[in-house]
């Protein structure tokens, strides 16, 4: 009689586990299942077109039609947007300010420590942009140094990191407009960020009066700084990742599918990620060097 009430009690105790885990409050929940369950994430995103930025009151972007796509994979309709500073995201992504970072954040090792990156969604070059006429044969940001003009770059982003590995001071800006408005005013002669960005800006400004170079990748050490940007997640929001990523390689496996849902923000075949570079590497820092 024992041994049956034992295994009466620890059949009781297993169900109401179960019964726990299906109708426990949202504090239990995983951030996919309470996302799944509401039908909606919230996304932090930067305001730097063509990745993510609102127009019309509408959050818009190749990034966010990336997570719009793969979020709705994953049974989730509704993303909504929270803007916010290139530099503050991963603070407020910690900070549960938003569920996930969607700004095609560049996948960079200090950032890996902070925060969990997922596979590559775009693969990235750097320009620069100047007054029209005025870019004066650059061509990376090894000729900025050599002419030693004043260069603008947005706090948080790659570019920032490129100026100070090569021993450039900068002017900090705090969005792409504030950028490209800091060249037309004078108060800096060069703005270095991602090529598509910059391209995006010159060709949706009317009279814009600026001049983008051709993209580069910039070397540092005689490595290339060849870049990937990335979903961003809390580093123990494992299980939303890695659905994240299942989903996503539907989409970035597939060119036209890749395409079809990036490419009326400018970003070509050139962008999609072909698999040679993983975010664990780029995470670790482990780029081929020039003589690979």
């Amino acid at each position: 009689m024992k041994l049956k009430g034992l295994a009466a009690a620890t059949s009781i105790l297993a169900l109401t586990l179960t019964l726990g885990a299906c109708g426990g409050s949202d504090s239990d929940k995983s951030t996919l299942q309470k996302a799944v369950d509401d039908g909606k994430i919230t996304v932090g995103f930067a305001g730097e077109a063509p990745y993510s930025f609102e127009e019309g009151g509408e959050l818009q972007g190749a990034s966010v039609a990336l997570a719009k796509a793969v979020f709705k994979e994953l049974g989730v309709d509704d993303v909504e947007g929270v803007n916010t500073e290139f530099g503050s995201l991963i603070p407020g992504l910690n900070a549960d300010r938003f569920d996930a970072i969607s700004a095609g954040m560049s996948i960079l090792p200090d950032r890996c420590e902070q925060a969990s990156f997922g596979d590559p969604e775009f693969m990235y070059t750097t320009a620069l942009m100047t007054k029209e006429g005025k870019l004066d044969g650059m061509k990376n940001m090894d000729d900025v140094k050599k002419k030693g003009v004043k260069l603008a770059t947005m706090t948080g982003a790659i570019e920032s990191d490129y100026a100070k590995d090569l021993g450039i001071k900068t002017q900090q800006v705090g969005t792409p407009q504030d950028g490209m408005d800091a060249v037309t005013t004078g108060r800096a002669d060069v703005f270095a960020l991602t090529a598509i960005s910059l391209n995006w800006m010159e060709k949706n400004t009317e009279d814009s009066g600026v001049e983008v170079s051709d993209s580069f990748v910039q070397e540092i050490d005689g490595v290339p700084q060849v870049g990937a940007g990335a979903t961003v997640f809390r580093t123990d929001d494992k299980e939303l990742r890695d659905e994240w990523n299942k989903g996503l390689e539907k989409i970035v496996s597939d060119e036209k599918s890749y395409l079809d849902v990036v490419g009326d923000y400018g970003f070509t075949k050139e962008e999609r990620p072909d698999g040679s570079i993983t975010t664990d590497q780029l995470c670790k820092g482990e780029l081929p060097t020039a003589d690979s």
